[in-house]
């Protein structure tokens, strides 16, 4: 009887112990991004108050990468929760089934913009690529759409294009070329990469947001694309340089739990929470990147509220992030290979 007693303890003990450590391996949640001053101001705006808020530990990790996320799932050993993806590989992973769908029980979709929620993913943020220009190459007068980048007569110099084959670049050319924004898609290649071959030999191709404010602000670029955060961050610091909003083609991250994610439920909360009204204007406020959450907009700084893109709707072109989850890999192939020729 004392035996007995003694085993029951024992495993009474055992079984305790299992249950604190995976009580305690469920308060975690690993987080992916892209590194920099993007992914500091989501550990301030997000990890932060939700671990106050929850006891849930966020523990920070990254930077993204496609390869390793589907490796990670397919090997059935994935150590991800949260992943910070662009929109059409949120798409794109979800049909592959890569990703958990979402629980929108634990979410609140229908205070999230439309175009920045799926099942299988909710907006981290959205920006809007714009006209950007330096005010002492272009002269008084100052460009207004994407055909400026074309006109070399008016507006001499190199333009700073994006240089991933990502949505944005094809677009403009397209636009510019006077396809209507609602005629867009499919995109028509050829014409794209026609006007493209225009301006060729006057590109200056940036990879990186702090590349591209440094083609800006020296003038070694006079205008170009160029993420409107970065813009934004130029003119705060003095820097001689405008925008147009005209047109302005919107993109966004998305948040995602990767297929197999071993804290599910506490990754779900984390999303809720960054999702919220107070969790995207706090990040808002602190990147110049919009809230994907429509009650945020009221809880904006009003000096930063007038450069966000959700300021200029009127001008906005959504990009289809459905449309290139489908074709990006086959552009992305005749990208590749116009760049060098």
């Amino acid at each position: 009887m004392l035996l007995s007693k003694r085993v029951t303890a024992v495993l009474s003990a055992s079984l305790l112990t299992l249950a604190c450590q995976a009580a305690t391996a469920a308060e975690s949640v690993n987080f992916v991004s892209w590194g920099g001053t993007t992914q500091d101001a989501q550990k301030e705006a997000w990890a932060i108050p939700f671990s106050k808020q929850t006891d849930i530990k966020v523990v920070q990790d990254g930077p993204t990468d496609y390869g390793k996320l589907k490796a990670m799932v397919e090997s059935g050993n994935v150590q991800w929760d949260v992943v910070d993806v662009e929109a059409d590989f949120a798409l794109r992973a979800a049909s592959e089934g890569l990703l958990e769908p979402l629980d929108f029980n634990t979410l609140q979709r229908d205070k999230i913009d439309p175009r920045f929620v799926s099942d299988h993913g909710v907006g981290s943020f959205f920006f809007s690529f714009v006209l950007g220009y330096n005010d002492g190459k272009v002269g008084a007068n100052k460009p207004v759409d994407w055909s400026a980048l074309f006109d070399t007569k008016t507006y001499p110099g190199k333009r700073a294009l994006y240089k991933w084959p990502s949505p944005g670049v094809l677009e403009l050319a397209l636009l510019a070329d006077g396809v209507a924004p609602d005629k867009l898609y499919p995109l028509d290649l050829d014409r794209a990469f026609k006007k493209l071959d225009t301006i060729k030999k006057d590109i200056v191709w940036w990879g990186g947001g702090a590349q591209s404010q440094q083609l800006l602000a020296s003038g070694e670029a006079s205008l170009g694309q160029f993420w409107n955060g970065r813009v934004y961050a130029l003119q705060q610091d003095g820097a001689p340089v405008g925008v147009s909003w005209k047109q302005n083609l919107v993109m966004a991250d998305f948040l995602v739990i990767p297929k197999g994610a071993k804290n599910k439920d506490a990754a779900m909360k984390f999303l809720a929470n960054a999702s919220s009204a107070q969790g995207q204007a706090d990040f808002a406020n602190k990147t110049a990147y919009a809230p994907v959450n429509v009650d945020s907009v009221a809880k904006l700084d009003k000096d930063l509220a007038p450069n966000l893109p959700t300021a200029h709707v009127s001008d906005q072109v959504t990009l289809d992030f459905a449309y290139w989850a489908k074709n990006g890999q086959a552009i992305a192939a005749r990208w590749n290979e116009w760049l060098v020729k």
